[in-house]
C-alpha cells in the first residue's frame, strides 16, 4: 500500500524544508511554452495511463500552503488522446481520504464517469481504480475530482482529444490555458464562512462616496433594494479578497507566457477549472475567433471578449501579425481581481496588466422582474416580493430554502453576460454560437420539464425546485432516446453553470438545426435557458450546478436513463447515496 501523507504530516515536512518548496507546473504549463501538438514531454498519451492523487506543497508569492495534485503537479498532467482509441487510466489514491476523478464532458459508460455514490464507490485511500472506455469524440475537455472539494485544492487537469479525421479548425500552434481560482483557505472553511455570513467575502459593497459620485445606486433605489433585503453588489460568493486567479498555475506576477511567430494561426484551448469564478476573457488589440465550445466545433465567430463560466471550455484562434506582447486577461465576474498571461514572440516580453474595471451592479432583470421603471416601483410593496404563492410555481417545494421566485424570467441567451453589458466592443453570447455540424436529432421534444434553480442566499441554501440533495429527491427520470425540452429557470440573483454528465444537449437559441451542443450551460440571474436533450446514455448521471459551494450546499440531482421497461440494460447497479450536503450529496 502506498504511503499515506496526512495534512499534518505534509505541513511538518514543509516546515522542515523551510517552506521553500514550490510545486512545479507540468512541462506543458510551464512559463515560456512553445506550444504543443499531439505528444511531447510531460503529456500523457497512449492506451495505458497512470495517475497518482496525493498531497503536494504549493507556494504562491510569499505564501505557502498545500494542494491536492495528480502526479505531483498543479494543474494535473495534460492527457492527450485520439478519437477512436481505447484508454485505460489507472488512478491511485495516496490521500488519507477517499478520492475520485470525473472526466468532464466525455461520453463513456456511466460506471466510468467517476462520481462516488452514483457511478462507482469512489477510490479508497491506498487503492487503485482503473477507468477504461473507448474515446468517442474529439475536442477540449478536462478532468477533476468529484470528492470532498479536492477540485478546489488543485485536482484538475486538461484533456485534449485529436480528431480521427480532418481538423475543422486548422492551426499552426496551440496553447492550453487552464484558468482557476486558488485560496489558502481550505474550501470547507470557505463554505463554513459563507453559511455563517453569505456576504463574508464581498469587499465591494456600496458606499457613501459611490452615492455622491453617482457610480452606485441612488438613494431611492438603495431603499427599495434594502426593503427587499437584496444586495446589488452580491455578484460572487467568493471573491478576490480570498482568491488568487491563475493561468496554468501561475498568477499575474508569474506571467505565464506562450510563444508565437507573427502570422501564425494560434489556437488557444481555454478551460475554466475554477471552483467558483466565472471569468471575462479578452486579449486587448487581438480579436478572437471562437471555433469550439465545450469540445464541439461551432461555426467560426469573431469576438473581442467572452465570459467563460465554471466548467465551460472555449477554443479560439488568434492571428497576431505584430511581433509584440499581447496580454491575455481573465477578469473575475465581479471584478475583484484578474490574472494576466502573455502571448509573445519571445521570452522577456510582458503584456500590460490593465486596471480592474468598475464592478457591476445587479438590476431588476437579474431578479427576474421587468424593468422597475416600467413597474411603477414607487407604488409597490417591495417587502412582499418573496413570492411563495404555490399557484405561481406549483412544482416547487416551498420552505426555508426558497426565498424568492422570479416573477417574469426571460430567455437571456442573447444577453451580454453580467458585467459586459456596456463594454464598447464585441461580446460573445450563446446566440452567437451555431454548431458546425447539423444537430443530430431533429425530432420535436415529446415533453417539457421545468427545473427551478432555487436558493435562500441569506442562509446559503441552494437547491433544485426547493429540494436539496440531502433531502433525497426522486431522480429525474428519462426513457432511453427520449427527446425532452428542459427549461432551467433561475430564481436566484446569481449565475449558475449547470452541468449534465454523460450527455450533450442543444441550447435552444433560435438557430434551428444548428443549436450549440454543450455539456454545461450558464443560466444568468433571473433568466431562463431551454435545452433539448436526447437521453441516449443509459445509467445514473450527476446533474448539478458547477459552482462548487452551490453543489455542496444542495444544488444537485441524479438523472437516470432507463429502457422503456425500466431496465438499465447493463447489469445491476444501485449505489447508496451519501446523505450530507456538506459532502455534496452524491458528490
Amino acid at each position: 500500500m502506498p504511503d499515506v501523507l496526512t495534512r499534518r504530516g505534509l505541513m511538518a515536512r514543509m516546515a522542515a524544508l523551510g517552506g521553500a518548496t514550490i510545486l512545479p507546473a507540468p512541462l506543458w504549463a510551464q512559463n515560456g511554452s512553445h506550444g504543443h501538438h499531439h505528444t511531447g514531454p510531460g503529456i500523457l498519451s497512449g492506451e495505458e495511463i497512470k495517475l497518482s492523487i496525493g498531497h503536494s506543497p504549493f507556494k504562491l508569492g510569499k505564501r505557502s500552503g498545500h494542494a491536492v495534485t495528480v502526479n505531483g503537479t498543479l494543474p494535473a498532467p495534460l492527457i492527450r488522446l485520439r478519437e477512436g482509441q481505447n484508454v485505460r487510466l489507472a488512478v491511485t489514491n495516496t490521500l488519507d481520504e477517499d478520492s475520485s476523478i470525473h472526466w468532464h464532458g466525455l461520453l463513456l459508460p456511466f460506471q466510468m464517469d467517476g462520481v462516488p455514490g452514483i457511478s462507482f464507490p469512489g477510490i479508497k485511500p491506498g487503492e487503485t481504480f482503473v477507468y477504461e472506455f473507448p474515446v468517442r469524440q474529439s475536442g477540449t475537455y478536462w478532468y477533476h475530482s468529484h470528492s470532498n472539494m479536492q477540485e478546489a485544492m488543485g485536482l484538475y487537469g486538461a484533456i485534449v482529444i485529436d480528431p480521427a479525421g480532418v481538423e475543422p479548425a486548422p492551426y499552426d500552434r496551440e496553447h492550453i490555458l487552464v484558468l482557476s481560482d486558488w485560496s489558502f483557505l481550505h474550501p470547507h472553511v470557505i463554505l463554513k464562512k459563507l453559511k455563517q455570513q453569505p456576504g463574508y467575502f464581498n469587499r465591494q459593497k456600496q458606499t457613501l462616496s459611490g452615492l455622491i459620485q453617482g457610480t452606485d445606486q441612488g438613494a431611492a433605489e438603495r431603499r427599495m433594494w434594502a426593503q427587499m433585503r437584496m444586495d446589488p453588489t452580491d455578484i460572487s460568493d467568493v471573491t478576490g479578497s480570498s482568491y488568487a486567479y491563475l493561468v496554468n498555475g501561475h498568477d499575474s506576477a508569474g506571467n505565464w507566457t506562450g510563444l508565437f511567430a507573427p502570422g501564425e494561426r494560434v489556437r488557444l484551448r481555454i478551460i475554466n477549472a475554477s471552483a467558483m469564478t466565472n471569468f471575462n476573457v479578452r486579449i486587448p488589440g487581438l480579436p478572437m475567433t471562437v471555433v469550439q465550445a465545450d469540445g464541439l466545433a461551432v461555426q467560426p465567430v469573431e469576438t473581442d471578449e467572452f465570459q467563460i463560466a465554471v466548467a465551460e471550455t472555449y477554443d479560439v484562434i488568434v492571428s497576431p501579425n505584430e511581433a509584440r506582447a499581447f496580454a491575455l486577461v481573465a477578469e473575475a465576474l465581479d471584478r475583484s481581481g484578474l490574472v494576466r498571461a502573455t502571448l509573445a514572440p519571445q521570452m522577456g516580453a510582458v503584456g500590460s496588466i490593465p486596471a480592474l474595471r468598475d464592478r457591476p451592479l445587479l438590476t431588476m432583470k437579474d431578479m427576474g422582474m421587468v424593468d422597475h421603471a416600467a413597474m411603477g416601483h414607487g407604488n409597490m410593496d417591495h417587502g412582499s416580493m418573496k413570492m411563495r404563492d404555490k399557484s405561481v410555481v406549483p412544482d416547487i417545494a416551498y420552505g426555508p430554502g426558497v426565498a424568492s421566485i422570479s416573477q417574469s424570467p426571460v430567455d437571456r441567451t442573447g444577453d451580454r453576460p453580467t458585467g459586459l453589458e456596456d463594454v464598447p466592443h464585441r461580446v460573445l453570447t450563446y446566440r452567437d454560437l451555431k454548431s458546425l455540424a447539423p444537430n443530430p436529432d431533429r425530432r420535436a421534444p415529446s415533453r417539457r420539464l421545468d427545473i427551478h434553480l432555487t436558493a435562500n442566499m441569506e442562509r446559503y441554501m441552494w437547491s433544485f425546485d426547493g429540494v436539496k440533495m440531502s433531502e433525497n429527491p426522486e431522480p429525474l427520470a428519462f426513457r432511453r432516446n427520449e427527446r425532452v425540452r428542459v427549461n432551467l429557470i433561475n430564481d436566484t440573483m446569481m449565475p449558475h453553470p449547470i452541468h449534465l454528465h454523460g450527455h450533450f444537449f442543444e441550447v435552444v437559441t433560435g438557430a434551428a438545426g444548428h443549436h450549440p451542443m454543450k455539456h454545461t450551460v450558464n443560466v444568468l440571474p433571473g433568466g431562463k435557458v431551454s435545452f433539448d436533450l436526447t437521453a441516449d446514455a443509459l445509467g445514473d448521471w450527476a446533474f448539478h450546478c458547477h459552482m462548487l459551494m452551490h453543489m455542496h450546499s444542495g444544488m444537485f440531482r441524479v438523472v437516470t436513463v432507463r429502457h422503456e421497461d425500466g431496465g438499465e440494460g447493463h447489469g445491476d447497479h444501485q449505489a447508496e447515496p451519501e446523505s450530507s450536503d456538506e459532502h455534496g450529496g452524491h458528490h
